[in-house]
């Protein structure tokens, strides 16, 4: 099993099938469906391979995390839909995975210092765990950097989780003494990075492939092809934080993978989409 693989639990597989397809409109992802009650989530989750309990249990946990909220559907069935926290994680996703431009040389970075008081230091842990999962690296002890473009998702995520008073954000260019590039190497870990792009393409070029060769969309294999490569794909423009080619590695993955997942979305999600929608719309 490789790594996008374990990376499959059922909780991050419903936080995936809301973002696709349980935001209740049209939008960047093609979601579609409103709150979804429990039985069609087993029921959808188990095309998957998720068992009932594991649904259940996923979804009480992500209702314990605020993400999602009891709801009713449009018939007046019990169901869960997205807090208005989820929706804006949601949101500031799809500029990520749905095409984020990639960052140029003259675009700069943010850097963002932070100081926590001895006595709050689990706050400390969080800024940390937080700038990491945004795709910062780390220039030196609380100093922490990444390209200009993630300024703006940076500033109203520390701002959401109440973090702000505890961080300054600076934007800028490098100017020395070591080139650019070298800087770069050091402040993100590139060999790893690259390694999650190529686990991508291990897995997904040949589901791609299969669907090439396919005349026909069957609804059912295309969202299931559609979520799983979603899940494996979301997590890759966070660890990448979109650093400017001329920055990189020759051979850089990253473009490759995109694309190989952008083919997929272009492919699936609009038969996989019409799944969902028969699925929620049934008895």
């Amino acid at each position: 099993m490789n790594d996008q693989q374990t990376q499959r639990t059922p909780r991050s597989l419903i936080v995936t099938f809301y973002g696709a397809y349980g935001r209740g409109e049209p939008d960047a992802a093609g979601g579609t469906a409103g709150p979804v009650p429990v039985a069609v989530l087993i029921r959808l989750l188990g095309v998957l391979g998720v068992d009932p309990p594991s649904v259940r249990s996923a979804v009480s946990r992500l209702k314990r995390r605020g993400l999602l909220v009891p709801a009713r559907t449009t018939t007046g069935a019990a169901a869960y839909g997205l807090s208005d926290a989820a929706r804006q994680l949601l949101e500031d996703g799809d500029r990520r995975i749905f095409g984020r431009p990639a960052a140029r040389l003259s675009d700069g970075w943010v850097l963002a210092v932070f100081s926590v008081p001895e006595e709050e230091r689990h706050k400390r842990h969080l800024l940390r765990s937080r700038l990491a999962r945004l795709g910062f690296g780390t220039a030196a002890p609380g100093v922490w950097i990444a390209p200009a473009q993630l300024y703006e998702e940076t500033r109203h995520t520390l701002e959401r989780l109440q973090l702000a008073p505890y961080v300054d954000l600076f934007t800028g260019a490098h100017t020395g003494f070591a080139a650019t590039a070298d800087a770069v190497a050091r402040w993100w870990d590139l060999d790893a990075i690259a390694a999650q792009h190529r686990a991508f393409l291990a897995e997904q070029e040949p589901v791609l492939r299969r669907w090439s060769r396919r005349r026909s969309v069957p609804p059912e294999a295309a969202y299931r092809d559609h979520l799983l490569a979603l899940d494996a794909w979301r997590r890759l423009p966070y660890a990448d934080p979109g650093l400017p080619s001329p920055l990189l590695p020759e051979g850089w993955p990253g473009g490759r993978a995109a694309e190989v997942f952008g083919r997929l979305h272009g492919k699936l999600q609009a038969a996989g989409a019409r799944y969902v929608r028969e699925a929620t719309a049934g008895p």
